[in-house]
């Protein structure tokens, strides 16, 4: 539970979205390069209200989930923002496929904040 809690937490920290219509900004932010993007992660972060969310900073997690996730992983991600529980679901799953799509979201999970802190 404390995992889910961080993980989740983490990602509305991060929640907040960057560049519209596929347009892309560089930053540089401790030795990493970060690109503001527009997607699903980045709506879904932006709709969800939360209090850090802003376009820089949902713009930064989708560039990194760009890098990290598939297309269907980031739509499935997505849902989290609106359904924190579906997190806990999957992450609790027997199946091999969400097995593997976690390990890939901790990943997203681990370079969005690394890259994406301070927005």
């Amino acid at each position: 539970m404390k995992v889910f809690g961080f993980l989740i937490l983490s990602a509305f920290a991060l929640a907040a979205c960057g560049g519209g219509g596929g347009n892309r900004v560089e930053r540089s932010y401790g030795g990493a390069a970060a690109q503001f993007s527009s997607g699903p992660i980045s709506s879904a972060c932006l709709r969800a209200n939360r209090k850090a969310a802003n376009r820089r900073l949902c713009g930064c997690i989708q560039s990194a989930a760009n890098r990290d996730l598939s297309g269907a992983d980031q739509r499935m991600a997505a849902r989290f923002f609106a359904e924190p529980h579906q997190a806990q679901v999957i992450r609790q799953s027997d199946r091999g496929t969400h097995e593997a799509f976690w390990k890939r979201y901790k990943a997203f999970v681990a370079r969005s904040e690394r890259i994406c802190k301070g927005l």
